[in-house]
């Protein structure tokens, strides 16, 4: 066999693994398991939902942006006992960029919160520099972590396997808590992985992460409600996902500054933001918590593929719902 035939079949064999046992453990575990509401879905906020995607394709159909293009979930916690989901394309499974990191960070708190982590000045840097800054080495950190694993020089297969179920542990995690469709397992990079790295990947990207815009909304939607982890943990993430689109920018004209380059480009005077985006030469992507002005409360992830340079279409379509949302009913 040759080393490109082993890299392959060693990515897929795990993309498989992690399909059964993500499968298994939805179908093993309580109906709203770990949740303790239920997520209910509204005609009307669909239309919202429906009226936003098609639009903001028009807008840009002259690019040939089409809907394969888009995915969007919003959720409505203005009463968050009972929030309202809809989405457009939301179980889609899409390469997240730097969004994965807001799963690395809830991980992170579940694992300081079950003593599996200590908690220390180093550990909470890299937090808060994953999350702040989008740093890409301050994940790798973080994974290594979560994970007890490391990168390196490619290992015999047997010692690969074993590496390979330790890296799982965030996805075992999530699929645990009900999480499906995603794979959350693999380091972010300015550049490319090397090595076990690339090894575990996939020299076509057989195992890169994934992620669909309603996990990633229902995460968001759990840390903004105090639900994730703990409600102290909860509080301290949305500390670290605090932007301010309206404060004057220290880099003026930067198109990746996570508080004005995305949606904080649509949010309405008054507004609060937290968010975590996401982007690299293919994708580009936010998911964002807004209360605004008039009261509501919502949850909104728009991720887009093929037309990262096309910076304009997240906040095309948080700025529409935003202006539905200011007068609609649930």
């Amino acid at each position: 066999m040759t080393r490109k035939s082993h890299i392959a079949l060693f990515a897929l064999s795990s993309v498989l693994t992690l399909f059964a046992a993500t499968s298994g453990a939805a179908q093993n575990r309580n109906a709203g398991s770990g949740r303790g509401f239920t997520i209910e879905t509204s005609p009307k906020l669909q239309a919202i939902m429906d009226e936003a995607a098609r639009k903001t394709i028009a807008q840009f159909a002259s690019k040939n942006f089409t809907e394969k293009n888009l995915s969007i979930t919003l959720i409505d916690v203005t009463d968050a006992k009972r929030p309202m989901q809809v989405s457009f394309r939301g179980g889609e499974p899409i390469y997240p960029a730097s969004v994965v990191k807001l799963f690395y960070l809830a991980a992170a708190h579940r694992w300081l919160e079950d003593g599996k982590l200590k908690d220390t000045p180093e550990l909470r840097r890299a937090l808060r520099d994953m999350i702040v800054d989008s740093s890409n080495d301050a994940t790798q950190y973080i994974v290594d972590a979560l994970t007890d694993t490391s990168s390196g020089v490619e290992l015999p297969e047997a010692e690969m396997r074993e590496w390979a179920f330790k890296r799982n542990a965030v996805n075992r995690y999530y699929a645990a808590l009900g999480y499906t469709g995603i794979n959350v397992n693999q380091k972010t990079y300015c550049e490319d992985s090397y090595g076990r790295e690339r090894v575990y990947r996939g020299a076509k990207g057989e195992n890169r992460n994934k992620l669909t815009t309603d996990a990633t909304a229902r995460l968001l939607m759990e840390i903004a409600t105090s639900r994730s982890v703990t409600p102290e943990r909860s509080r301290q993430m949305m500390e670290l996902l605090k932007r301010d689109p309206f404060a004057p920018a220290a880099n003026a004209g930067d198109a990746d500054d996570q508080s004005r380059g995305f949606t904080g480009i649509a949010v309405p005077r008054g507004s609060r933001l937290w968010s975590k985006a996401g982007w690299t030469s293919t994708t580009r992507h936010d998911a964002a918590y807004v209360e605004l002005p008039s009261g509501k409360r919502i949850i909104l992830v728009t991720f887009t593929t093929d037309f990262a340079r096309e910076r304009q279409v997240v906040p095309t379509v948080a700025r529409f719902v935003f202006e539905r949302m200011n007068t609609a009913e649930r």
